[in-house]
């Protein structure tokens, strides 16, 4: 329902968020934003309390008077409740966009298109976020099948390799391309080592990494503190070829590696991922340098679910951070509310990945059920604006672990690892690792 006026309560925040599908270039293009505010400063409501959006188009900071603006309200990644053309006559329009009868997310969308550019805004209310409750299910023979795995993994032996990378060693900290065996005899993983120069044991950090496929250049900033790091690719190539590999590869052999062998438990992609983060851990602990007694791990989105697998199947990681994960609650569609990426079951998969056998893989590798597992001190963060892995999925996986934890919430941002997350994660790790800042 469309409400008159667009005065809003003390209580409101103003978000901006913006984005141009087609660049603007140039020092003399006007900067026009699309804003989606909400009544509640925090975005957070009780279930049956209604959540009112307020949708103002601006260029160069003043109100655009008589646009027409495209609103979508609805279930972030489901069918939308609300829907409307409407002129934004003073140039705002407050909406009461209704409620969520379960705990969950509902997002507004604008968008209009000014001078034959498309503009985008977004804002997301939380309903109950805290009593959000997992549709993943746990397979009865869970820590068997991982147990066997790592098992079988582990009489692989790691036959590790390390060439120096002279032209980014410099300062105090010398790099690394590493590689290693993981998963069967000639089945590699490729990663970047950053260690101080300086004789002496340190803490060490796992960088597991987000989906795609690229090159890494590691982490020689948290190294600079007195870290050892090691970021890692999960594809078994080598991770500083040049960018025009990556792409083809992308788009061609490794091209959604994510659904692969989907049907098969065994045979499915993410075993060997998982599988070979463990081992990452394992060549970790085969360093002289490494303390063994303080080792984290951390990563987003793709990353922050493998962070998450690693802590829980590794006995010797201590700390976990992990930011807007994936592979998480992936069920989520099957019960009518968003699941997370990749999304192999949403309604524009048409049905093609609902199948017992690819429901029951799933279970196996959901990372809500390892969280169920989790044992150590954990950092999170993400945005309710989330539009890749939906922060329904991330509360279903934060809600499940029972080991201390803390969260960092930027409301506004979307998948994106902002300048205060960034700084909070390093603050954290810093700590736990017990590093002198």
């Amino acid at each position: 329902m469309i409400m008159a006026g667009c005065k809003n309560g003390k209580a409101t925040i103003w978000f901006c968020l913006f984005f141009c599908l087609s660049t603007t270039i140039g020092a003399q293009a006007p900067l026009i934003t699309i804003n989606v505010a909400l009544n509640h400063s925090n975005w957070r409501y009780k279930i049956g309390e209604n959540a009112v959006f307020t949708v103002s188009i601006q260029k160069e900071g003043k109100e655009l008077k008589g646009v027409k603006a495209h609103i979508e309200i609805g279930p972030e990644k489901m069918q939308v409740s609300y829907i409307k053309d409407s002129l934004l006559e003073k140039g705002c329009l407050t909406i009461n966009g209704g409620t969520l009868s379960k705990p969950g997310f509902l997002r507004c969308i604008a968008m209009a298109n000014i001078d034959g550019k498309t503009y985008r805004g977004i804002a997301t209310a939380a309903f109950s976020p805290d009593s959000i409750v997992a549709t993943a299910q746990m397979p009865a023979d869970f820590e068997r099948f991982w147990k066997d795995a790592i098992t079988a993994a582990r009489k692989i032996p790691l036959d590790t390799r390390m060439k120096l990378l002279t032209e980014r060693s410099a300062g105090s900290i010398n790099v690394y391309e590493v590689s290693f065996q993981s998963y069967r005899n000639g089945s590699r993983m490729y990663g970047i080592l950053s260690v101080p120069k300086k004789e002496g044991t340190y803490p060490a950090v796992l960088k597991v990494p987000g989906a795609g496929v690229r090159a890494y250049y590691g982490d020689t900033a948290l190294s600079e503190k007195g870290v050892i790091t090691f970021e890692i690719g999960i594809h078994g190539i080598p991770v500083t070829m040049p960018n025009e590999i990556y792409y083809n590869l992308a788009f061609g052999a490794l091209y959604e590696y994510y659904f692969a062998n989907l049907d098969n438990r065994d045979r499915y992609y993410y075993k060997r991922v998982y599988s070979g983060c463990v081992r990452a851990v394992d060549f970790l602990l085969s360093l002289p340098q490494v303390d063994s007694s303080r080792i984290a791990v951390t990563g987003g989105s793709q990353g922050g679910a493998l962070a998450i697998v690693t802590a829980a199947l590794h006995p010797r990681v201590r700390y976990a951070a992990a930011l807007y994960p994936a592979l998480s609650d992936m069920t989520g569609y099957l019960q009518g509310r968003a699941g997370g990426w990749p999304h192999m079951f949403s309604p524009l998969q048409r049905g093609a990945y609902e199948k017992p056998q690819m429901i029951e893989t799933v279970g196996y590798y959901d990372a809500v059920n390892f969280a169920r597992k989790l044992r150590v001190p954990g950092w999170y963060a993400w945005g309710y604006n989330d539009e890749v892995c939906p922060p329904t999925t991330a509360y279903a996986v934060y809600n499940n672990i029972s080991s201390p934890k803390e969260l960092l919430i930027t409301k506004e941002s979307g998948h994106w690892m902002t300048p205060l997350q960034a700084e909070k994660l390093t603050e954290w790790l810093l700590k736990a690792l017990h590093v002198k800042q």
